[in-house]
């Protein structure tokens, strides 16, 4: 996050917002930029890759199924801007302990103890290391005794557009980040690659809310992509995992996407349009959605 803070100094804060005499590696001034960085790019990648999955890969059809809320969209968003200047705050704390250099983020590929191997190595093991943390954080969550008070609000989307992936409680939020800023302090990165990643992360959070389903047949069994995370949101208690299916098989937690057996909400959608163009004009015409075929199972929700 130096670099980072290092630019913004360069080119903003010191020319505009500082005075000259206040050093740029003084701690507050440090905190306080670092801050004013989370927050703004933190609001920039949600709404903005949010914006873009939204508006080209979100299947709107989604949004007929009795699952989705009304104004589903607007609360989503209200409640990921509002939580995630809370986030913010203990994510601060550990971006200035990297800023400090208490971390083992490093700016050259020659500084890796594996030269460029190290550096794909660091990526893959970034991702299997946050993978399998999330797995167990968020199972974590799931517990009755934590659920109602830090998880649940995520689940009211059973049916998930692209802004529902930041729309979580602060705790939740922060806490399934955590193995992402953990990472650094116990293997070297380099520190690009770490923006990089961090913003790729996002992405993918992004698009296991997006609604779009497919997914290469050879990927299906180990990939958990949107379609396993929508049946997360609307089962409960299966496909935890963030990138893959290796801790659900291991947990004895996956399964199978219904949306790739022919069973998903947008197959749900289908039948309730066919049921109602059956019906008729005389039985009230085709459009009503009082009845509901093909309804989904089990969308339980745990209740301390």
């Amino acid at each position: 996050m130096d670099l980072v803070l290092g630019v913004a100094d360069r080119f903003f804060f010191s020319p505009y917002v500082y005075p000259a005499s206040w050093p740029e590696d003084e701690p507050l001034r440090q905190v306080l930029g670092l801050l004013v960085l989370t927050n703004l790019g933190a609001a920039i990648l949600y709404l903005g890759l949010g914006a873009l999955s939204y508006f080209l890969i979100f299947n709107h059809d989604l949004m007929k199924h009795p699952h989705f809320l009304p104004n589903q969209v607007r609360r989503e968003i209200k409640y990921a801007m509002t939580s995630l200047p809370w986030i913010s705050l203990p994510t601060v704390a550990l971006f200035f302990a990297e800023v400090r250099g208490y971390s083992k983020l490093y700016d050259n590929v020659h500084d890796s103890p594996m030269g460029w191997p190290g550096l794909i190595l660091s990526m893959v093991s970034f991702l299997f290391f946050t993978d399998m943390c999330i797995y167990w954080i968020h199972r974590f969550l799931h517990h009755k005794l934590i659920y109602k008070h830090f998880h649940k609000p995520h689940h009211v989307w059973k049916i998930p557009s692209p802004f529902a992936s930041h729309a979580f409680h602060p705790v939740d939020g922060f806490l399934q980040g955590l193995p992402y800023h953990i990472y650094p302090f116990l293997f070297p990165l380099h520190k690009l690659l770490y923006l990089g990643l961090y913003v790729g992360v996002n992405v993918w959070t992004i698009s296991i809310h997006d609604g779009d389903y497919r997914l290469p047949r050879p990927l299906q069994p180990v990939v958990n992509g949107a379609a396993h995370h929508t049946d997360h949101h609307l089962y409960f208690d299966y496909n935890y995992g963030q990138y893959f299916t290796l801790w659900d098989r291991l947990g004895r937690s996956y399964r199978h996407p219904s949306a790739l057996e022919g069973k998903g909400p947008l197959d749900c959608i289908r039948r309730m349009e066919q049921h109602n163009q059956a019906r008729g004009p005389l039985d009230g015409g085709p459009g009503r959605r009082e009845e509901r075929p093909g309804r989904i199972e089990n969308t339980k929700e745990k209740e301390a």
